[in-house]
């Protein structure tokens, strides 16, 4: 039987390659930082790495790493269980009650990734007589929770409060018992920021909930780092917060959901993610709660990040480039056409300058991009090389 999917399959293979959407692995040999050494898959050697999430350089910091080599000694290497059995460390459940504190929320969940926090909410909280209302640009774990949940699903234009309220009106007349809207903070493959003061006034009118995927802004969006409600001033009408350890928060893996007290406690009882899937690792754990110390002293960081990013946003402006509008870490050079942004990803790290192409399936069609990412790990003199290094690349193109 395999032999006849066996052909399927490569010829899908050979299809996606055809297209210019294949996705190759580079393989790095160092640790993630602002410097990289490739070893597979592309120009070998030390190049500069502008594509990582690693916002505000934790990955490698030195009391990070610290941190976790006396948690192995002391907790040990992983716990072989899930929460409810024998899964459950002193360390998970400090760095809940900190990361609850950090965000302003009564409790925190966590979890393996974001991925599965947001696999576990919808179908926990709605049932068949709720509707849940989501942005088109939302994450893909939203997309595939609220799949998970039988409730009536609603989609508005991005980031569009005319159309949010159209389809909380339509939620509403169709007797929704309750209504839930949910949106990314930040757009991953955009930078752009959810306008979340507007949704929660229409939440307000609507009597609905209000869930933000604030993995691209924790740590360092807003004066504090706490993310976009705090950026926005709605920290305390938010009703659910995800988020991921694995970008600026030390980089690592692992996710959470902080929320009102009856809904994390619901959580623990009901979320299949959590019930069934093994305890973050304590290494990871007890990690974050040192990078949850930095970010409380992290101000320099983000005031770096930030400068790092006007500083590549502008240059790149002035040079021409099609690059979208913001003021976020994620800055996004428009290229359209997804064999031309794989070239020129190609031709950038030839001159040493480490980024990636985005395309279809993860972007639309037509739409194709090269996703730079800004870290507080960067120099002036880094971003400069970028840049250079981008005006060299689309002239090679050109020719």
């Amino acid at each position: 039987m395999f032999d006849t999917v066996r052909d399927d399959l490569r010829a899908t293979l050979d299809e996606i390659r055809a297209a210019g959407l294949h996705k190759p692995e580079r393989v790095i040999g160092t640790p993630q930082s602002a410097t990289v050494e490739v070893t597979q898959g592309g120009r070998p050697g030390e190049v500069l790495n502008f594509c990582a999430n690693n916002y505000l350089g934790l990955a490698d910091h030195p009391e990070v790493i610290a941190a976790a080599h006396e948690a192995l000694d002391r907790w040990g290497y992983g716990m072989a269980s899930v929460r409810f059995i024998c899964g459950t460390q002193e360390v998970h459940k400090e760095l809940e009650a900190r990361l609850s504190a950090f965000l302003g929320q009564e409790d925190t969940i966590l979890y393996s990734s974001c991925f599965d926090a947001n696999g576990g909410v919808f179908e926990t909280l709605l049932g068949a007589e709720d509707a849940v209302i989501s942005d088109a640009l939302n994450h893909a774990s939203i997309i595939d929770g609220i799949r998970l949940s039988k409730a009536r699903r609603f989609r508005y234009a991005n980031r569009d409060l005319a159309d949010l309220e159209t389809q909380l009106k339509e939620a509403t007349a169709g007797g929704a018992r309750r209504k839930l809207i949910v949106t990314d903070g930040v757009f991953s493959m955009d930078g752009y920021v959810a306008p979340l003061a507007e949704i929660c006034d229409l939440a307000d009118r609507y009597d609905a909930m209000v869930m933000v995927d604030d993995s691209h802004a924790v740590g360092f969006v807003g004066a504090g780092g706490r993310g976009t409600p705090e950026l926005h001033g709605v920290m305390d009408r938010v009703d659910i917060i995800t988020g991921t350890l694995g970008k600026a928060l030390g980089g690592a893996s692992g996710g959470y959901v902080a929320a009102r007290a009856e809904i994390v406690a619901l959580l623990r009882q009901r979320s299949r993610p959590y019930l069934f899937s093994n305890t973050l690792a304590p290494v990871i754990a007890a990690a974050s709660l040192k990078v949850i110390d930095l970010l409380e002293s992290a101000d320099d960081l983000r005031v770096r990040l930030a400068e790092n990013t006007a500083l590549f946003r502008s240059r790149m402006t002035e040079a021409g480039f099609d690059i979208l509008p913001g003021d976020h870490a994620i800055a996004p050079v428009m290229i359209g056409d997804a064999s031309e942004a794989g070239r020129m990803a190609e031709l950038l790290l030839e001159r040493g300058v480490y980024v990636i192409g985005f395309s279809y399936p993860v972007v639309p069609q037509g739409k194709a991009r090269i996703r730079v990412q800004l870290s507080a790990a960067h120099s002036t003199e880094d971003v400069n090389r970028a840049v250079d290094a981008f005006i060299a690349a689309r002239t090679e193109l050109a020719g």
